[in-house]
C-alpha cells in the first residue's frame, strides 16, 4: 500500500467564554484534508469544557458507532460528552469520516488518520484547553470502539506528518460493546464491508483484527458488553480482554448480563451503569507514560 503524507498547518483557534462550552474545531484546514475528494465532508472535533474540572486536566476523546456508515451521536456521543463534562472531565465528540470510496482515496485509512489526527490536536492545544497531554484517553462505541482499539493497538503507525513527534498513542481506552475482530466467526459483517470491502483480503482482515495486534504498549482499557448482545457479540470484548491480560496491560471488564446492542450511557434494564464505574476509574488512575 502506498503512504501518504500530508502537511498541515498548526490551527490557532479563538474561544470567547460565552462559547467555552461547547467549541468546534475543524480537524484540518480545508485545503489540505487527507484523502479527501473534492467535495468531501471536513472531519470535525466539538469540545465540551467542563463548569467545574477535576484535577488533573484529563480528557476524553469520543467516537460514536454507527458502523462505519455514519455516527450515532444523539443516541451515544453527546450523551457520553454530556456526562463527561458534568463530572469534570473535558470531552472532544470526534466527527470523524465515516468510509465512502466516492468521497475519498484509501477510505479504510480514513476514520484512523482522523481519531490520530484529534490526539495530536488535543495534545498540542492542552495548554489552551487548560489540559494534561498525558492523560488524554479515546472511547468508542460498537464500530467507534473498533476505531478506538485500532488507535490503540496501532499508535506507531500513522499517515499524519508529525514535526513536534506528537504521541499519537492514547493514554488510556473505553471501549463500549465494541467491533474488536474481522474474523469470520466474531464480526460485525457490516462494520466490516464498510471499512475494508468489497475486496476483502485475508491480510486486511488479520491486519484489522485488533485482539491480534496487542502489545505491552497498548494503553488500559475499561470495556463494557452485554452478554446477550446479537449485533456485535460479546466475544470481541472478551477476545480483547483476554490479550490485554497476557500482555500485562491494565484491563477492566464491565459485563452486563442484559444489554442489548446500542444501550449508550444508561441501559434502563440495569441497577448500575457502566458510565458510573468509568468516571471512578478515569479519576482514579493516573496514567503512566510509556
Amino acid at each position: 500500500m502506498k503512504t501518504r503524507i500530508y502537511v498541515f498547518a498548526t490551527m490557532v483557534v479563538l474561544i470567547t467564554k460565552a462559547s467555552m462550552a461547547q467549541d468546534r474545531v475543524p480537524l484540518y484546514p480545508a485545503d489540505a484534508v487527507p484523502f479527501a475528494k473534492q467535495g468531501a465532508d471536513l472531519p470535525s472535533i466539538t469540545i465540551y469544557q467542563p463548569k467545574h474540572p477535576q484535577p488533573g486536566g484529563k480528557a476524553v476523546i469520543v467516537c460514536s458507532g454507527g458502523a462505519y456508515i455514519g455516527r450515532a451521536n444523539d443516541v451515544e456521543g453527546i450523551p457520553a460528552c454530556k456526562k463527561l463534562s458534568t463530572s469534570g472531565i473535558t470531552a472532544i465528540l470526534l466527527d470523524y469520516r465515516v468510509p465512502r470510496a466516492d468521497m475519498m482515496e484509501s477510505k479504510e485509512w480514513v476514520p484512523f488518520t482522523d481519531a490520530q489526527r484529534a490526539i495530536q490536536f488535543v495534545r498540542e492545544h492542552a495548554a489552551k484547553y487548560k489540559l494534561n497531554k498525558h492523560q488524554v484517553g479515546i472511547m468508542g462505541f460498537s464500530a467507534g470502539g473498533h476505531l478506538v482499539a485500532t488507535v490503540g493497538t496501532r499508535s506507531d503507525t500513522t499517515q499524519l506528518r508529525n514535526p513536534l513527534h506528537t504521541s499519537l498513542r492514547p493514554d488510556f481506552m473505553i471501549l463500549v460493546y465494541p467491533v474488536i475482530s474481522f474474523a469470520d466467526s466474531l464480526t460485525h459483517w457490516e462494520s466490516r464491508n464498510r471499512l475494508i470491502g468489497p475486496d476483502i483480503s485475508p491480510e486486511n482482515i488479520a491486519y484489522y483484527s485488533n485482539e491480534l495486534h496487542v502489545t505491552k504498549n497498548t494503553p488500559p482499557a475499561f470495556i463494557t458488553h452485554g452478554l446477550d448482545d446479537e449485533a456485535v457479540k460479546s466475544i470481541n470484548s472478551l477476545y480483547f480482554a483476554a490479550a490485554l491480560q497476557q500482555h500485562h496491560v491494565p484491563v477492566k471488564l464491565f459485563l452486563y448480563t442484559h444489554g442489548a446492542h446500542g444501550y449508550g450511557i444508561y441501559n434502563k434494564g440495569a441497577m448500575v451503569q457502566w458510565i458510573d464505574d468509568c468516571i471512578d476509574w478515569i479519576n482514579q488512575n493516573r496514567w503512566k507514560l510509556r
